[in-house]
């Protein structure tokens, strides 16, 4: 039995504007129709027997995770939520010590949750020789089959042939152009793809010999977590104080028991806006194109738009990355400077870096379309079944206008319902509740009016955690 771990905690930040600190980019539809996080689960399908996963998340993503899960079927799947991130190594070893837990020592098999890999068969055959010898004691790590001289990728230098693979001479820190020449032409070396498989007890035991503390405090971490709702909180304090340390360099790179199979089946680590040119179909000018995009004389060129009509002219070799709040322009070959953005942002304190569009609440989600001095106008969408918290606002009154569905509204000591092209008024401080009683998703625009207008003037009444709310 083997046990994905699929690691979700990344932000993504080269590929802004879309991925944002609250909506990065595993969740986002990138390559297809479902998220990168989807693709990372549903391409092990009829690739052996799988255990139900276990999904590391961010505590902000968990609804997100959540929802996601259930569209591809994959409710059984345990999300831990790490309360800060810790990189790779201490997400694999909570993972492997309730995997330990679950299951007579499985084989682990740990996932990015944000890579892209078109040959599923390729990956499934891949698997198997990874399981073999992971059967047998060692700590497996995938290497990419290289396709150009990359100095962006850590590389894996292989030594003595195995079955099914090779040991691991040496990792490799990213080279300069020229050694990265001599490296594709040796055949000797492979991309570093971040993908592991091991005996859970024997991760455990090779990353105790090298960081005694750190399984010391993941497994107090795990003892003390605590069950909420569908999640597995681990314990804030414990797991706050382990290592930020990767796999790589805890483990793989200290080991005598590392393996290298080798994987050649079209993989991406998907790392900026280039990349995404790379993976993509592009048309008979060379551009990949996604959304509602018109070009002309344009080639070898992405262009992503997701809320409107975006057009290009006379382009060669560019980016261009629209959303609602954010556009991105930049030449191909510099599109990962985006992360320079990025900083400028963050010491800006720009909430486009932090928020979507769209946020997502676990009653559904809301999107703000139009604000300015004293109003905002927002689309709310509220699931099935599902309702808001019972709440007043000291500084704005709401006007809500129902377009699907239906509404139960509650204000003050009023009870009604609402359907399509009904509204209702909610003075400043009212108390009121949305709900949606119904078989179809609720949707309503929202008319915020008033002196302030921020998300934390809401009182709400029986409610503990905002994000419910």
């Amino acid at each position: 039995m083997i046990v994905p771990v699929v690691l979700s905690g990344g932000r993504g930040t080269r590929l802004w504007p879309l991925s944002r600190t609250h909506y990065p980019k595993q969740l986002l539809s990138l390559c297809g129709e479902q998220t990168l996080l989807q693709q990372t689960l549903t391409r092990l399908q009829g690739g052996g027997e799988f255990a139900p996963a276990f999904v590391v998340c961010n505590t902000q993503h968990r609804f997100l995770v959540a929802e996601q899960l259930c569209q591809i079927n994959q409710q059984q799947a345990q999300v831990i939520l790490e309360p800060c991130g810790r990189n790779t190594a201490p997400a694999a070893a909570v993972a492997s010590l309730m995997a330990l837990d679950k299951n007579d020592d499985p084989l682990v098999l740990i996932l990015p949750a944000d890579h892209v890999i078109e040959d599923h068969s390729a990956l499934h055959k891949a698997l198997e020789k990874g399981r073999s010898l992971a059967e047998a004691g060692h700590l497996v790590t995938f290497g990419i089959q290289p396709t150009r001289a990359e100095t962006g990728y850590g590389y894996i230098h292989t030594g003595q042939p195995l079955a099914g693979g090779w040991d691991v001479a040496a990792f490799v820190e990213k080279p300069q152009r020229e050694t990265a020449q001599q490296y594709l032409e040796s055949g000797d070396y492979y991309w570093n793809s971040g993908m592991f498989m091991f005996r859970a007890s024997r991760y455990i035991a090779e990353l105790e010999r090298y960081h005694p503390q750190m399984v010391a405090t993941c497994r107090a971490a795990v003892d003390e977590a605590q069950q909420d709702l569908d999640f597995i909180r681990l314990d804030v304090d414990r797991f706050s104080n382990s290592e930020n340390i990767s796999i790589d360099y805890a483990v793989m790179e200290k080991t005598s028991a590392a393996a290298v199979v080798a994987l050649d089946a079209g993989w991406s680590d998907v790392g900026c806006w280039s990349a995404l040119w790379q993976v993509g179909e592009g048309d008979e000018h060379g551009n990949v194109c996604r959304g509602d995009v018109v070009t002309n004389s344009t080639t070898n060129s992405y262009v992503h738009s997701t809320s409107r009509l975006v057009t290009a002219v006379g382009l060669q070799d560019m980016v261009v990355v629209e959303s609602s709040d954010a556009v991105f322009v930049a030449p191909k070959d510099q599109a990962c400077d985006v992360q320079n953005i990025v900083a400028q942002l963050e010491k800006e304190q720009r909430d486009e870096l932090i928020h979507h569009p769209r946020v997502n609440r676990p009653w559904g989600s809301y999107e703000c379309i139009d604000r300015a001095e004293r109003y905002q106008v927002k689309r709310i969408r509220v699931n099935p079944g599902s309702s808001l918290s019972l709440q007043l606002h000291h500084h704005r009154a709401e006007h809500w206008i129902v377009v699907t569905g239906t509404a139960r509204i509650t204000r003050g000591d009023e009870v009604f319902f609402l359907t399509e092209n009904q509204s209702t008024y909610i003075p400043l401080g009212e108390k009121h509740q949305l709900e949606n009683p119904g078989q179809v998703m609720l949707e309503l625009i929202e008319v915020q009016s008033g002196s302030y207008l921020g998300e934390d003037d809401i009182i709400r009444f029986g409610v503990e955690d905002n994000d419910y709310v």
